[in-house]
């Protein structure tokens, strides 16, 4: 990735160049991104971004974090942060994930900066002057309780949606169905801080006044996303809007972190977040060179690509042209959209706000290297309807393409030439004289043209996936040139022959290695390593030098007499058992794996904690009988309820029989309030007492966490597990002394670092004290801890394991069918080699029936270039 704080030099349009200006939608910074939003915006830009520079065009990404709104204020409200810290923290989650997955930023900046205030000001001026805003008054959704206005994701409700009845649905949109809302549309809404319901009241807010703007937009949506080849989910969407009717649009909330409103009637309100957001795009190339104007007002030498998923299109052809087709100035806009639909998961939809699915920071903690993860989210890239993720799908697609496709061909051509001279050529590229009239490689070198045009013409119309389908044809192409050449054959019976077909197969991997770049640049580079080549030689198909005129001739793209690299597997095979342990590690919401994983840890602690060593060792026990025997006067006061005692204090003295009942009595309301902890005073040291009690008070713990018991002498350990069994779910009952119990009731529900040197036990009848000096705090803050959450947890993984089941079938049918897929891929590929003979045999014929003919001069190859390519024709998805 491209590092903001690069020393390079920023790129600047280019007179007579064809100069490209590219941005994915700006993700939202209050949480990490999932695989669905990592392919619908950053992922998609990063390999058109790529392909551009491969063509020679003068091209710069632009992106960053989208900080301003109500989503930040919401996640530093559950985080009890900051708004800027919430910020802070995740932008650099974001640009960790993003450098993990190879995104070859120009710039990954953020808009919570100078830049973003001052350009989203200006706008809005103009906006002013030229008389596209109005004032208006709106009912607004207002919640007595935080005493405040509601934002829009403030707010949730059920959805108005006939058919949708979504209870989640947020004040701005609805996640299930789409349909962008106003918060006062929802049925029966709810503040999304409190839960109470809030009422309606009057503000006064900005709109801008699209009906206004609606023939500059519809003259500039007729003509461009024609001319910029707009995806049709984009130009559906824009369409239904234009259809609907443009309605004035507010541009102003009720918030106090966004861009300030520079008005005197609205200086207490911020920016809407989906009007400064897009200008984002312009703030930060402000960051990225001080000449942004260059890149964002020269429509004339400069074309706008931008990259999203299906929820944001509105924003992008509607809000933000209108926005800066309002202020008059000659701005660059919008050329080429490129819109995704959802990339869903296993058995639901990903999804940031629930947790659900495998995040950015999720891919790391796996054995599957970067490139496996950007090819299979390309191959599953969802242009045109939704597509699934599955774990089975993803090992398919790595053990069948991956490996036995790409990885296979690469290493078949390099490991060959990398042989010793009786067997291959001392890793050195041999000389290949006659290559162009070799026949095979000939209709190779044909075939491999076709599929570059074909390639080039896929990428430039941001059919991403398509062309990644080619690059991949061109592999299939290698395999069957290897095979039909018996090149193993040919070093041992016509060696000329196969230094053509080894020096041919190597180019055809240096040109794989170009072309894949975009898609798999770590993949690339590793090809190059082997090859022995810089990172920077990828071959270039730049107009300026015929770039894809040279790339015909496969056996000249490395001379003769270059020394290769080291051959190694590019891929390694992902085996079953490691997919179902991806399965199930990453099955439920993150919440749900986070404290499944406490939990484990805390039941592993357990395991290796013995009851029995609770009890003192003799030596302590001497001593304590000692100080046992000192009077009562002479002992210091004991500190107050909740402070521990350290290993150097003095014991605290006997309470008396009278003093006794206060104490407990204080710890039982304690134990009634916040901290929800139940302490029993027992005063008999017999574990059957004490068990027969804990039965009959047992309705004096519902709803409690801990159930605290003080009974004299503690080292009775024996009653410590029967006690805990007998309590009722959820609590957890543990045993200790009277005078330390509202401290060690509170260290433990509250988990505190407090370290517990000492639980101290005073005993009247006897007149001793007994102090427990190896017992630690972690002893007992692992049993209480671990049985709460194997209680709480035992239901639900009954119910985890039941949707196990319900789903195991479904899964293997799948598997089933992907399976089928793959023999019947395996089927075509076998007919394909067949179609391939049968053209030879006929080329054959029709050439000695010329011979025999009088000859009309046509070449022989004619036929068979007429013919349409295997797998040829449009696909599927082109129709």
């Amino acid at each position: 990735m491209v590092d903001a704080k690069s020393t390079a030099a920023p790129k600047l349009p280019i007179q007579g160049k064809r100069n490209i200006l590219i941005t994915s939608a700006l993700p939202y910074v209050n949480n990490v991104p999932h695989l669905g939003n990592i392919i619908g915006c950053v992922l998609s830009a990063d390999v058109f971004a790529r392909y551009c520079r491969l063509r020679g065009y003068n091209a710069i990404y632009i992106c960053g974090t989208d900080e301003y709104g109500t989503a930040t204020e919401t996640k530093a409200m559950e985080e009890k942060s900051t708004p800027q810290q919430i910020c802070d923290k995740y932008h650099e989650i974001h640009r960790e994930v993003y450098e993990w997955f190879n995104i070859g930023f120009d710039k990954f900046g953020r808009t919570s900066t100078p830049q973003q205030t001052e350009v989203c000001q200006a706008i809005f001026k103009k906006l002013l002057e030229n008389n596209w805003l109005s004032e208006n008054t709106m009912q607004q959704l207002y919640c007595d309780t935080c005493q405040r206005f509601l934002a829009d994701r403030l707010v949730e409700g059920a959805c108005p949606t006939e058919g949708c009845n979504y209870q989640s649905a947020r004040g701005d949109q609805c996640e299930n169905c789409g349909k962008l809302l106003n918060p006062t549309d929802l049925i029966n809404p709810r503040c999304k801080t409190c839960q109470s319901t809030p009422r309606i009241r009057d503000t006064n807010h900005l709109f801008l006044e699209l009906p206004l703007l609606n023939d500059k937009l519809v003259d500039y949506i007729n003509t461009t996303s024609e001319a910029g080849s707009w995806s049709q989910n984009a130009i559906q969407q824009t369409n239904a809007w234009l259809k609907d009717g443009l309605k004035p649009r507010c541009i102003t909330r009720d918030l106090k972190w966004g861009v300030p409103v520079p008005h005197e009637n609205f200086k207490d309100k911020v920016f809407y977040v989906w009007f400064d957001a897009p200008i984002g795009y312009v703030s930060i190339t402000a960051c990225y060179t001080p000449d942004w104007e260059q890149w964002w007002k020269n429509p004339e030498n400069v074309e706008l690509y931008q990259f999203m998923g299906k929820d944001n299109v509105p924003f992008h052809t509607v809000m933000f042209p209108s926005s800066l087709l309002g202020t008059g100035e000659n701005w660059t806009l919008m050329k080429s959209i490129s819109v995704t639909e959802y990339l869903n998961y296993e058995d639901g939809k990903f999804s940031k706000s629930k947790g659900v699915g495998v995040f950015g920071n999720d891919v790391k903690d796996t054995s599957v290297p970067v490139e496996v993860w950007r090819y299979y989210l390309l191959t599953n890239r969802p242009e045109v309807s939704d597509t699934l993720f599955t774990w089975a799908d993803l090992q398919a697609k790595l053990n069948n393409e991956l490996l036995s496709n790409l990885g296979n061909f690469v290493n078949r051509v390099l490991s060959f030439i990398a042989k010793p001279s009786d067997q291959g050529y001392c890793s050195v590229m041999p000389e290949a004289p006659g290559a162009e009239s070799h026949a095979l490689t000939r209709t190779l070198a044909l075939k491999v043209g076709k599929y570059v045009e074909q390639y080039v013409e896929l990428m430039e119309k941001v059919k991403l996936k398509q062309g990644l389908k080619v690059a991949m044809s061109i592999s299939g192409e290698g395999n069957v040139y290897l095979q039909e050449s018996k090149f193993w054959k040919l070093y041992k019976e016509d060696k000329p022959a196969c230094a053509i077909v080894m020096r041919t197969a190597a180019g055809l991997v240096y040109l794989l290695a170009s072309l894949l770049e975009p898609f798999m640049p770590s993949f690339s580079l590793k090809v190059l390593s082997q090859l022995n080549m810089p990172p920077e030689s990828q071959l270039s198909l730049s107009d300026e030098i015929k770039g894809i005129e040279k790339l015909k001739n496969l056996w000249e793209l490395i001379p003769a007499g270059h020394k290769i690299g080291t051959p190694e597997p590019l891929f390694k095979e992902l085996k079953d058992e490691e997919v179902e342990t991806y399965r199930k590690k990453f099955a439920g919401s993150q919440a749900e794996r986070e404290v499944k994983a406490a939990a484990d840890k805390a039941a592993e602690q357990l395991k290796k904690t013995k009851i029995s060593e609770m009890a003192p060792p003799k030596k302590v026990m001497g001593s304590l009988r000692k100080r046992a025997m000192l009077k009562e006067e002479e002992i210091e006061q004991p500190p107050r309820a909740g402070k521990m005692h350290k290993v150097n204090d003095p014991p605290p003295p006997v309470l008396s029989e009278t003093a006794r009942p206060s104490k407990v009595q204080a710890g039982f309301a304690a134990g009634r309030g916040k901290e929800k902890v139940v302490v029993e005073r027992r005063m008999s040291p017999g574990p059957q007492g004490t068990l027969r009690r804990s039965k009959r008070l047992a309705g004096n713990y519902e709803g409690c966490k801990f159930a605290v018991f003080c009974t004299l002498p503690l080292h009775h350990s024996s009653v410590v597990v029967p006690m805990i069994n007998n309590l009722p779910d959820p609590q957890v009952g543990v045993m200790m002394s009277e005078d330390n119990v509202l401290a060690v009731a509170q260290a433990v529900a509250t988990s505190s670092q407090t370290d517990l040197d000492h639980y101290i036990a005073a005993n009247k009848q006897y007149e001793k004290e007994w102090i427990l000096k190896d017992i630690k705090v972690n002893l007992v803050r692992t049993m209480v801890v671990v049985d709460m959450l194997q209680r709480m947890f035992s239901n639900l993984k009954d119910t985890l394991d039941e949707k196990r089941r319900e789903f195991g079938d479904l899964q293997q049918k799948m598997k089933e069918v992907l399976n089928e897929r793959e023999k019947l891929k395996g089927q075509v590929g076998a007919m394909k080699m067949d179609l391939e003979k049968v053209a030879n045999a006929r080329d054959k014929f029709c050439e000695g029936e010329e011979v025999r003919g009088s000859g009309s001069g046509e070449g022989a190859g004619g036929g068979s270039e007429k013919e349409e390519r295997p797998g040829g024709g449009r696909s599927r998805e082109d129709s």
